[in-house]
């Protein structure tokens, strides 16, 4: 009897080559560009955008498309489709996360700060706003729930960058004092304050930015904003399981 010829890397199922894995990676690639775009995308902008070809962007959204995590608009463009917004309510329905730090940014707003931010580290090069309670303010800096932000820029980057090792002065600063100031670093028009947020076992999970137009920011104003905001995050540390750590006054 003959024995079957061993398998090839070609015959192997799409998981065992990598091939699955790495279709995975593509067609979320798709959905991430389509999530930081401002407005649905052409297939030729989606092709500049991932780096890969048309034919391979069309095979992904065969899947993607009937499954709903992207629509096809009359006009032919391509935008998130409803999946994605499921996605979104189910995670602010179970994010425990969210129902502890919604009510520490809108009580910041309530005592007169300027509009409330939690920045979370995205990846390498970014950090995302996962909450946003704008101030009462007439005008407001243009920050907004979803949006990503350079980590290099601005005081809630730079928090995040501390706490995960960077080294100079400013970062050793944050981990002494507990708190960091970026005056027109993101935006020229616009400035900061921000403080860490601690969970279990000193874990940072995230940071609360106080952000505005850069002519609200002068020295009292700042002193007053820090003033609020570290009792705020020593609250919701403890709220989260974590331990405020004795920063310098």
């Amino acid at each position: 009897m003959n024995k079957p010829a061993p398998k090839t890397k070609a015959d192997l199922p799409a998981r065992e080559g990598g091939e699955g894995v790495a279709a995975v990676e593509r067609a979320l690639s798709i959905v991430s560009a389509l999530e930081h775009a401002d407005k649905p995308m052409t297939l030729a902008e989606l092709a500049l955008r991932t780096g890969f070809y048309k034919s391979t962007i069309l095979r992904l959204l065969s899947s993607l498309i009937p499954t709903g995590y992207v629509t096809r608009l009359p006009d032919g463009t391509y935008d998130l489709g409803p999946t994605a917004f499921r996605l979104g309510v189910a995670f602010t329905r179970k994010n425990a996360l969210g129902h502890n730090v919604v009510p520490a940014l809108q009580e910041l707003v309530d005592r007169g700060t300027e509009s409330a931010s939690f920045h979370v580290r995205q990846d390498t090069d970014n950090r995302v706003c996962l909450y946003r309670v704008n101030s009462r303010h007439a005008t407001l800096d243009r920050v907004e729930a979803g949006h990503s932000y350079a980590l290099l820029r601005g005081a809630a980057g730079h928090i995040i960058l501390a706490y995960d090792g960077a080294t100079g002065d400013r970062y050793d600063a944050i981990r002494a004092n507990g708190s960091d100031v970026s005056l027109g670093e993101r935006d020229p028009s616009c400035a900061a304050v921000a403080a860490p947020v601690f969970g279990p076992r000193g874990m940072l999970v995230g940071v609360i930015s106080l952000s505005g137009p850069r002519e609200r920011f002068g020295a009292a104003e700042i002193a007053q904003m820090k003033s609020v905001l570290g009792p705020v995050a020593q609250k919701l540390t403890e709220n989260l399981g974590g331990e405020w750590p004795a920063f310098q006054s």
